[in-house]
């Protein structure tokens, strides 16, 4: 019945689909009906509204999404084309009239606007609903047209599709150049003024990053503020120009930072910074003034004839250093008195102030953003339960504090010296995660020994330096960086970081990645400590089998799942013959080794499914699913028979100095769910009472118990071996 239901379904799918297209279709053939005898009104106006309700319809959703789908598209060409072809038909009588480019006109606008599969499908959607008009609606027209009409559509389409399609990329090409130049300036405008670093390759997407966004806001503040400045220069001191230039890194060229003036002819730059006035004022280190300037002077940042004629330029001090220019003008003929430089002055250093103010706000907010990504990370690490969820959430931290595009945690054994790869992100995850190797030369090796981030400065040649083994490598990258994970000086492991970006682990990315590995590394240690009080909570100390508590746990668990599906369920209870006698005669160090080799004989013969537990002493209790009592009794018969046969030594040598060996031997009850007993009390005591029958009847047998009556079997239980 169910695929019958699937196969309903994804016909009306299909149905639902196609049906806007197959409407279109039909009221095609409905112009062509009406074309060759016309409709009665009883059946055109209902035509007709469909066709404009549908129209308007499709017209709305393609106005509402961003880009059309195929099938948008498609719909809304054909709607257009039935409503051309209606009108050309209604209007003129015929295909050759004067409405009949309103067809050429249709084609032209959606193989525009159109994806280009559903332009073509078009196109044969008119052609035809053309032929069936020329052919069966009107067939005085001359089938010959039907080729001219063809060519028509097929240039006005591809001359549509290519010219405006071509039109449309050179914009887009043309708004991404100057975006990016945009982008670029604002860049250097932030270097400039040390609110950033050194430039590096952007990664894809990297442009929305906290670190643009803090150098956005606080270049756009340093305009406003400089530009404030020197408005209130301007103003009062009647000047024609005023503009502050700033140095590159390299000190060769000067550019404008900010400028107020109303002069269209100021050039934009950059301008040699030995050039002209700007050369003397750095020379000289102090304020130069001219006057008396003829239209031929050449001032560097005008272009053409000199507009002013006295012009004040004042080297820009940033602790000593020489950073840019500003340069003062104005038109008249008056030279700048001490007074009006002393202003000059002021403005500038009004200038730097505002650059070193935003360059302070902006450290302390990246500062906050660093700090809010360390506490989202501790957070993330704080609830953290075990390894794994400790593992993945470094991971996560460390792709969001920097750019990473690959990064790996190794979790290092320090009895057996070996490095195993536990988790991996951005990179081939199935051949590295599991891999194990000894220490080494590699990076993670020395990391973890010298207790100090590698390489220097993350900087990594694949050619001369290893990570993990020379097998065992992660992508080749430019940058990577190895952060050893320590608690108290206890090497854990790693925290292996890479980036395609050169320089992606700078010194504040460095520490704070630090600070990361040290949280990571705690919470490795709290989840291994965690995991080690869960295994003592609930597993034997000796054999590393469950502990009573656990198994009640466990029992009762399948105890309901055994009546929720109706299925069987067996226990054994195993208790070693003359245990005592063993510890008297050998000691109690003998009679742990023979707990712990029985143990291991439980834990290698039964299922993975099955549940095995020490519930005391020297007895043992195994829980098996979907056993009956015949399954049940050849698992305990196994494992009777193979602690026969296993021969243990004891640890202390006889009084002769030679070897102590031991044997022993079992014996087991076993009861089954639900013949035995619904709870669990009443299951343990069904098998409690096959064992002691099987004690009773000899030692190192086994015994299933049986519902019988008593005058049959003195502990209603039936003897198996």
């Amino acid at each position: 019945m169910a695929p019958l239901v699937v196969l309903v379904l994804k016909l009306r799918r299909a149905a639902r689909t196609v049906a806007p297209f197959l409407c279109a279709v039909a009221l095609a053939a409905l112009v062509v009906i009406d074309a060759e005898s016309p409709l009665a009104p009883l059946y055109a106006v209902p035509g007709a509204f469909l066709l404009g309700g549908m129209l308007v319809s499709r017209a709305a959703n393609r106005a509402k999404a961003i880009e059309g789908t195929f099938k948008l598209d498609l719909e809304l060409g054909a709607l257009f084309l039935v409503l051309a072809y209606a009108a050309v038909t209604r209007v003129d009588g015929a295909l050759d009239g004067r409405m009949y480019p309103l067809v050429y006109v249709c084609v032209g606008l959606v193989s525009a606007f159109a994806r280009p599969a559903a332009s073509v499908v078009v196109l044969f959607f008119a052609l035809g609903t053309d032929f069936a008009l020329r052919h069966y609606a009107m067939p005085a027209s001359s089938m010959q047209g039907i080729l001219y009409t063809a060519a028509f559509m097929g240039i006005f389409a591809s001359f549509n599709a290519l010219l405006l399609r071509a039109e449309i990329a050179r914009v887009r090409k043309a708004l991404r150049e100057r975006i990016q130049a945009e982008v670029d300036k604002l860049r250097d405008d932030a270097r400039s003024y040390r609110l950033l670093g050194a430039p590096a390759p952007a990664r894809a997407g990297a442009r929305g990053t906290d670190e643009e966004r803090l150098a956005r806001s606080g270049v756009e503040e340093i305009h406003q503020s400089v530009l404030f400045a020197l408005r209130l220069l301007r103003q009062a001191m009647n000047l024609h120009t005023a503009v502050l230039l700033w140095q590159n890194d390299a000190g060769t060229h000067l550019r404008i930072s900010e400028l107020c003036s109303d002069d269209p002819n100021v050039a934009e730059g950059p301008f040699l910074a030995g050039d002209g006035i700007f050369g003397a004022a750095i020379t000289q280190r102090s304020a130069v003034a001219i006057g008396n300037l003829k239209p031929g002077y050449k001032l560097p940042y005008y272009a053409g004839p000199c507009p002013v004629r006295a012009a004040l330029a004042l080297p820009v001090f940033e602790h000593g250093a020489i950073r840019g220019i500003l340069v003062v003008d104005r038109a008249t003929d008056e030279p700048f008195t001490p007074r009006e430089q002393e202003l000059v002055e002021e403005a500038s250093r009004y200038a730097v102030r505002a650059i070193q103010n935003e360059r302070v706000f902006v450290q302390l907010e990246r500062a906050k953003v660093e700090q809010g990504k360390l506490y989202r990370a501790a957070e993330a690490l704080n609830a953290a339960t075990t390894e794994a969820d400790v593992v993945d959430a470094g991971v996560k931290s460390a792709r969001e504090i920097t750019s990473v595009d690959f990064a790996a945690v190794t979790l290092f054994d320090e009895v057996s010296k070996t490095h195993e790869v536990r988790a991996v992100s951005g990179g081939d995850a199935e051949g590295v995660v599991g891999q194990r190797f000894k220490n080494n030369a590699g990076l993670v090796s020395m990391a973890l020994e010298n207790k100090h981030p590698l390489p220097y400065r993350g900087e990594y040649d694949d050619k001369r330096q290893t990570v993990f083994t020379r097998k065992v490598a992660p992508p080749a990258m430019p940058s990577i960086i190895v952060l050893p994970m320590l608690v108290h000086d206890k090497p854990l492991g790693t925290l292996v970081l890479g980036s395609r970006r050169r320089g992606a682990f700078n010194d504040a990315a460095r520490s704070t990645l630090e600070v990361l590995a040290s949280h990571v590394a705690v919470s490795l240690a709290n989840a291994r400590m965690m995991r080690r009080l869960e295994e003592l909570a609930t597993m034997d100390g000796l054999t590393g089998l469950l502990n009573k508590r656990a198994m009640l746990e466990v029992a009762d668990q399948k105890i309901k799942a055994s009546k929720r599906f109706g299925r069987k369920l067996s226990v054994l209870v195993t208790d070693i013959d003359h245990f005592k006698k063993v510890n008297d005669t050998y000691g109690h160090d003998a009679g742990d080794v023979i707990i712990k080799g029985l143990g291991e004989i439980l834990r290698r013969e039964r299922r993975v499914t099955d549940a095995v537990a020490r519930f005391g002493g020297e007895e043992f209790v195994v829980i098996c699913e979907e056993t009956d009592a015949r399954g049940a009794l050849m698992l305990a018969e196994r494992v009777r028979e193979e602690l026969g046969k296993t021969i243990f030594h004891a640890p202390k040598p006889g009084p002769d100095g030679q070897p102590v060996t031991i044997r022993v031997t079992c014996s087991i009850g076993v009861a089954t769910f639900p013949e035995a007993g619904a709870t669990w009390e009443e299951m343990f005591k069904a098998a409690d009472e096959a064992l002691y029958t099987s004690k009773r009847s000899g030692r190192n047998r086994t015994t299933a118990y049986a519902p019988a009556p008593r005058a049959a079997l003195p502990s209603k239980a039936q003897s198996a071996a």
